[in-house]
């Protein structure tokens, strides 16, 4: 369902008590947005790239235009009147990408037809499935029959390479064939589709793994995906250094679009983002993600992973990476397994990025899934490869020798201390968590076909299990840093992932799953969920807000969960603005997001 001026509509929902000193910020706010509003030439350019204008960067600079209607050749060439060169159109979001002079970008802005200018902004992937399929109770849908088959699944990252464990396999007649359906370039200057990174093959496995090269007799576990069955359609955006741009991303949402009926494409998986820089109603990668939304598409965005970030005073909070900061996508945060398969010693990841987001202060994550540690398919020669990703095969061995079964051939290998797999290995990071909801999400599809990206994500939020401690601790070993973790509406959204309870609900949401958003009220002194009128929260005892989140929402505003300086910053206008600083959280003076990428070198946590 697209946001509409009536979905957005503030209905009061839950309220609880915050400081007083956000009274006068929020008036700060409103003021400073009714000057941005005044001056619509400074409001169409994104403030990094208005920045732009006055640094040394450049002649030229690569942008994406949005229109107020799909551009046409008469767009183009007005553009192009101003230096401009069309580099690729993206209709999906009624605009284009651009590479202009600088000087111009004042004269594009004046332009009535022209919506919202902002960059090709750089983006890069989030980064242990040991026992994440049993956390979340994925084998009670196996021994149902249901593992994916027939659900396209499009995995937007750093290509996927066919290894073994992602092809389906009869051995009653010994034949085989890749479930890897489609792939696709989008990175510029490559042509090669497979992952050079290994990010997204990790991906795919933690999605549709299907487990062969851990299973037999001498394993004492199988690394299988949530959905071993479903079909990837692999769309390569990040290159051999997990770097891509909005403009790949948004081409790639756009094939899979078209793509949707060819290849039965119900999920879009995106363990990808970068920092918010405006409202989602702006942001081009946002709108790209609601169009897919929208097709009927289910889409899911990886939280980020600045959970222990605390430059701003927040503790973390107001962290949640783009496009996961847009209300309509399910965006999922990282839980750590404890390396068993019960739920009960779960805990929360401390990396694991916070709500509320960057200036609509949307109620994120949606949901939480294991992300820590996750063994999963390992991409050959990928630039990943390193010591800390390392899987050894006798951690997982019952015997010194260990015989995997082969598409071709059987082979067997001696196991040694040493001995390294070539066929898994282990990262950390919201980026594993957001696959292991996609696959549930495949799940649910080849259960009933008919479900819409909307009840798909009412269901997983409804049935999401919301019994946890009120408080978790972790000290990294390195740092000798103790991070103590909440669980509310912001840490965890409405639980953690319980497949066997979302095929067991029948619920159908009629009406849009938003996100809902978290306001100050200065009269009362008091903070909101709110939603739209035509949105399920709330609109009855099935979907009200102590059914989805459960009973604890907000955390007290006193606690330790909002900070000295609270969370909308204290001295800022824009609302969670003091979390990015000057380029500390994001990389060193740079546009370039790292906070998804440091999840490929962390170790996770124990």
């Amino acid at each position: 369902m697209s946001a509409t001026p009536e979905t957005r509509r503030p209905v009061l929902e839950t309220t609880t008590t915050w400081g007083a000193r956000l009274a006068l910020l929020a008036l700060v706010a409103l003021l400073a947005a009714a000057l941005s509003l005044a001056d619509g030439k400074k409001h169409k350019l994104s403030k990094d790239l208005d920045a732009l204008k006055g640094s040394n960067s450049g002649p030229t600079v690569d942008v994406i235009i949005q229109f107020n209607q799909a551009p046409t050749d008469v767009h183009h060439q007005k553009v192009h009147s101003k230096g401009g060169v069309l580099k690729s159109k993206m209709d999906l979001i009624k605009g284009a990408h651009y590479s202009v002079p600088v000087g111009s970008l004042d004269a594009l802005a004046d332009d009535p037809d022209v919506a919202y200018i902002s960059p090709n902004r750089p983006l890069s992937g989030t980064s242990t499935l040991d026992y994440g399929a049993e956390s979340v109770n994925a084998p009670v849908a196996w021994q149902q029959g249901l593992d994916g088959t027939g659900v396209g699944v499009a995995v937007i990252d750093s290509g996927v390479t066919a290894v073994g464990d992602l092809y389906w396999w009869i051995p009653a007649n010994q034949t085989y064939g890749s479930r890897v359906v489609y792939s696709q370039n989008f990175v510029p200057g490559a042509t090669d589709a497979s992952d050079q990174y290994g990010h997204g093959t990790h991906v795919a496995g933690i999605i549709a793994g299907a487990g062969w090269f851990s299973t037999g007799s001498n394993f004492t576990h199988t690394f299988k995906g949530i959905a071993p069955n479903a079909n990837i359609i692999n769309l390569r955006v990040l290159d051999q250094n997990g770097v891509g741009t909005d403009s790949s991303v948004i081409a790639a949402i756009q094939t899979a679009i078209s793509l949707k009926s060819t290849y039965n494409i119900r999920v879009i998986n995106l363990s990808l983002g970068r920092q918010v820089y405006e409202s989602y109603t702006l942001d081009p990668l946002c709108q790209a993600v609601e169009a897919a939304w929208n097709s009927g598409i289910v889409v899911l965005a990886a939280a980020g992973n600045q959970g222990r970030n605390n430059s701003g005073g927040t503790e973390g909070y107001g962290t949640i990476a783009a496009p996961g900061n847009d209300p309509y996508v399910i965006t999922v945060g990282a839980m750590k397994t404890a390396n068993t398969p019960t739920r009960v010693d779960d805990t929360i990841a401390s990396y694991s990025s916070k709500g509320p987001t960057a200036f609509d202060h949307v109620a994120k994550p949606d949901i939480v899934a294991p992300g820590n540690q996750v063994v999963s398919t390992l991409a050959p020669n990928a630039h990943l490869l390193s010591t800390p990703t390392d899987v050894y095969l006798n951690e997982y061995s019952n015997s010194t020798t260990t015989t995997t079964k082969n598409k071709k051939k059987d082979s067997t290998s001696s196991l040694t201390t040493n001995a390294i797999s070539t066929s898994y290995l282990r990262l950390s990071g919201t980026s594993m968590a957001t696959p292991v909801v996609s696959g549930a999400a495949a799940l649910l599809l080849q259960q009933n076909p008919n479900l819409t990206p909307d009840q798909i994500k009412a269901r997983l939020m409804k049935t999401a299990s919301k019994d946890f401690p009120a408080n978790s601790t972790v000290t990294d070993p390195t740092t000798g840093i103790t991070y103590i973790d909440y669980y509310d509406i912001f840490t965890v959204g409405a639980g953690y992932l319980d497949i066997a309870a979302a095929l067991a609900n029948n619920d159908l949401a009629d009406a849009s799953t938003a996100s809902p958003t978290a306001v100050f009220d200065p009269t009362t002194q008091s903070v909101s969920l709110v939603t739209g009128s035509s949105v399920v929260w709330g609109n009855s005892v099935v979907w009200g807000n102590s059914v989805v989140w459960g009973t604890n929402v907000f955390v007290d505003g006193t606690s330790v969960v909002w900070g000295n300086s609270v969370c909308w910053g204290s001295s800022t206008s824009d609302g969670f603005s003091v979390v990015w600083g000057t380029g500390v959280v994001w990389g060193s003076g740079t546009n370039q997001t790292t906070s998804t990428a440091q999840s490929i070198t962390l170790e996770g946590e124990k």
